[in-house]
C-alpha cells in the first residue's frame, strides 16, 4: 500500500511539474508562480519548505527553458542585451539576499498572507498584460530607465527569495516597457536574470541552514524537476506555433482562484 502511494505521488509530482513548465515555457518564465498553488493546495507543503522546494525546481526549469529556447531566441541575441541583464541584476541580487532574511524571520501566517497578496497582484498582471505592454512605446530617459530598472529588480528579487519564484511574470513586462524589447526576447532575458537571482536565494538559504527540506524531499523534488525539464522542452518547442495571449488569461484566472482559496484557509 505504501509503495503504491509513493508511486502515485511520484507520478503526480512529475505530471504537475511538466504541466507548469509547459505553460512557463510558452510565456518565457520558470513557472514558479504557478507552482505555488500546486505545492500548497495539491501537495500541502507549509510555506517555508514550499519556498525552498520551489526555488530548486525553478532553477532546473529556468536552465532547461534557456537551453530549449535557443532555437527561437539565439544566445548571441541575449548576450547582445547584456546591459539590460546587468541593470536589473543590480537590484534583483540584493532583493534576493534580503528576501531570504524576511522569509526566515516572519511567522508562517504572515508568509501565507504575503503569498496571497502576491498571487492576487500577479493574476491581475497576467489578465491585463496587453494593457501593460501597451506602454512599451513610451520613451524613457536613460538615467531614469537605469534607476527604475534597479528598483524593479530589487522588488522582483525580494519576491523571488521570499516566495521561491523566478519572477519572470514581473520581469517580462518590466523589460518590455522599460527597454522596448520584443516580448519573446524579454522572456529569454528574464530567464538569465532569474537564473542568477535564484542562485543567490539558494545560497542564502543554504548559509542559514535551511537545506534540510531538500534532503527529506529529494525524491519528490527529483520527479517534479524531471517533469519540469521535459515540460520546459515542450513549452519551448510550442513557442514557435502557439500564441500565448489565451494562456495569460487562463493562468491569471487560476492564480486568482488559488489566492482566494488560500486566503480562506489562512482565515484572512
Amino acid at each position: 500500500m505504501g509503495v503504491k502511494r509513493s508511486v502515485i505521488q511520484d507520478v503526480k509530482a512529475f505530471g504537475w511539474g511538466a504541466l507548469v513548465a509547459i505553460a512557463g515555457g510558452l510565456i518565457g518564465v520558470g513557472g514558479a508562480e504557478f507552482r505555488i498553488p500546486v505545492l500548497v493546495n495539491v501537495f500541502h507543503y507549509r510555506p517555508l519548505p514550499m519556498v525552498i522546494i520551489n526555488l530548486v525546481i525553478s532553477l532546473v526549469t529556468v536552465t532547461f527553458s534557456l537551453i530549449f529556447r535557443r532555437g527561437v531566441i539565439p544566445l548571441e541575441m541575449v548576450i547582445g542585451h547584456w546591459g539590460i541583464i546587468v541593470n536589473l541584476l543590480c537590484g534583483s541580487l540584493l532583493g534576493s539576499y534580503l528576501g531570504v532574511h524576511y522569509a526566515t524571520a516572519v511567522n508562517e501566517r504572515v508568509l501565507r498572507r504575503v503569498i496571497v497578496v502576491f498571487l492576487i497582484i500577479l493574476s491581475f498582471v497576467l489578465l491585463g498584460h496587453n494593457v501593460i505592454l501597451g506602454f512599451r512605446d513610451w520613451l524613457i530617459p536613460r538615467g531614469l530607465q537605469i534607476g527604475i530598472g534597479v528598483l524593479a529588480g530589487l522588488v522582483i528579487g525580494l519576491f523571488s527569495s521570499l516566495l521561491g519564484v523566478a519572477g519572470g511574470e514581473l520581469l517580462i513586462p518590466t523589460i518590455t516597457i522599460l527597454f522596448a524589447v520584443d516580448i519573446r526576447l524579454a522572456g529569454s532575458l528574464s530567464l538569465v536574470i532569474s537564473f542568477l537571482t535564484i542562485l543567490m536565494g539558494l545560497w542564502k538559504y543554504y548559509n542559514k541552514g535551511r537545506f534540510g527540506v531538500i534532503g527529506h524531499q529529494r525524491r519528490f523534488i527529483g520527479f517534479m524537476a524531471l517533469g519540469s525539464a521535459i515540460g520546459a522542452g515542450i513549452g519551448g518547442y510550442l513557442l514557435r506555433y502557439v500564441t500565448s495571449d489565451w494562456i495569460y488569461i487562463i493562468l491569471g484566472l487560476l492564480l486568482l482562484g488559488s489566492a482566494l482559496k488560500l486566503s480562506r484557509e489562512t482565515g484572512d
